[in-house]
């Protein structure tokens, strides 16, 4: 199918990769007009993590609502839309499904191009909505409760795998600690507020290092040196500040993240960085790779609403693929475990 060459273009964007339905619509791939997200949090805190099965669910019960709104907020109908763009994977099958059923829908009825996104492409072409935008070659640095890679994006825009996580994801790894220290979920965010009013150098943590010379990254040993130093403290009857051990674990992650961008940059000899995922929406952690690449590295990272799952990444990223005419069939399947690069 051949796009309608119109100018303005305006994508509407669909994402349900995990648990946030949203929905926007960007025109020419930069300019918002609306930006839509439901949240099922609320949902989910009582099990301290997702639950499939309620999110699929949840998505299903917002959707529709949402494209009204979000058609009512950009002041357009479905009739000044160019195509439809929506989440294929990675993310939770269920999830996946509602946001790729929708959309096809809509392709089908409104006949217009359908145009499947990687989910973890998009959270690095959310950078490039920065102005002004990096530009390739450059390294790239996903971060967010399901995923932890860095990949090299040549200049044309191909991706080559340099490292991903051997265990948790670095979003998951913030949850677990949030856990131990009985703070609720999500953690990210309340490991952040309450980091600022500890001291990290209070309490020692390791920084977990590979043998071998590798750009994979890997949270599970500083998680459990949490856990231990919390047991210790315990046994010995010692206050534990939870204020001091949240701002520890904070601190040693972005120590190892950067020891990562450090390598990646000098491996491929680059001197700009894009960082996308929900992860990188931790005020904490983006000055301090800010501050300490200052002079050194050119860091891009979108505004915090941009970080978290959104659909203004999803049509934003759908404007380039649609004129290259990088467009899906109707047969578009869900991909749960679909990659970025190759390694």
């Amino acid at each position: 199918m051949q796009y309608k060459n119109k100018k303005p273009l305006l994508i509407l964007g669909i994402e349900t990769s995990c648990d946030e339905t949203a929905v926007a619509i960007v025109e020419n791939g930069q300019k918002i007009h609306s930006n839509l997200i439901a949240s099922q949090i609320q949902f989910h805190k009582e099990f301290q993590g997702i639950v499939p099965e309620v999110a699929s669910r949840k998505h299903l019960e917002v959707i529709l609502s949402l494209l009204k709104k979000s058609l009512k907020e950009a002041q357009v109908t479905l009739q000044d839309i160019n195509a439809i763009a929506v989440t294929y994977g990675p993310g939770l099958l269920g999830s996946l499904l509602i946001g790729i059923t929708v959309a096809k829908g809509m392709a089908f009825s409104l006949n217009l191009p359908l145009i499947g996104i990687n989910h973890l492409e998009a959270h690095l072409y959310a950078a490039f909505l920065t102005s002004p935008p990096p530009c390739p070659p450059l390294v790239g640095l996903i971060i967010s409760g399901g995923h932890t890679e860095i990949v090299y994006m040549a200049k044309n825009k191909e991706y080559e795998l340099l490292g991903s996580t051997r265990d948790d994801a670095l979003g998951e790894a913030f949850d677990k600690v949030a856990r131990m220290l009985n703070l609720g979920y999500p953690g990210g965010p309340i490991i952040e507020r309450i980091a600022k009013m500890g001291n990290a150098s209070k309490i020692k943590l390791p920084l977990p290092r590979f043998k071998d010379k590798t750009l994979d990254f890997s949270f599970s040993g500083l998680k459990t040196a949490v856990l231990y130093k919390l047991r210790e403290l315990k046994k010995k009857n010692m206050p534990i500040s939870i204020e001091d051990m949240a701002a520890s674990f904070q601190l040693q992650t972005a120590r190892i993240i950067e020891e990562r961008i450090a390598q990646a940059t000098t491996l491929k000899k680059v001197q700009q960085v894009i960082i996308g995922g929900g992860v990188a929406s931790n005020n904490f952690i983006r000055e301090y790779l800010s501050t300490k690449f200052k002079e050194k590295l050119q860091i891009f990272i979108p505004p915090p609403q941009l970080c978290t799952d959104n659909a203004v990444m999803i049509a934003a990223l759908a404007y380039h693929k649609l004129k290259q005419e990088k467009i899906s069939t109707l047969s578009l399947e869900a991909k749960p475990n679909l990659r970025i690069g190759k390694k």
